[in-house]
């Protein structure tokens, strides 16, 4: 594992109960601009393996990026820690980071 992929997720991992963040600012504060890519390819590859909040982290835009099942799930899991969510996807920002 590179140490770029173990800033991203004690990134990814400082997110607390309640808040989300975006891939692009997760990319940001591991010191990678531009490098939202990265973290998403981070939280589809290693969520699993170490346990990441992977329903915290958001588009830029504070929508949720997920659809269908992926969507509900991330939605109810957010809801489920007091997060704000429209019905159509989109995060309050006073939950954001």
């Amino acid at each position: 594992m590179t140490d770029l992929t173990k800033k991203i997720i004690e990134q990814i991992l400082a997110v607390p109960k309640g808040k989300v963040s975006s891939y692009r600012d997760i990319a940001l504060r591991a010191g990678l601009p531009n490098g939202a890519r990265q973290t998403v390819r981070v939280l589809h590859t290693m969520s699993e393996k170490f346990n990441l909040p992977w329903y915290r982290i958001i588009k830029a835009d504070g929508a949720i990026a997920l659809s269908g099942e992926g969507k509900d799930l991330q939605v109810s899991l957010l809801r489920s820690e007091g997060v704000k969510v429209t019905p159509d996807g989109q995060v309050d920002p006073k939950h954001i980071l």
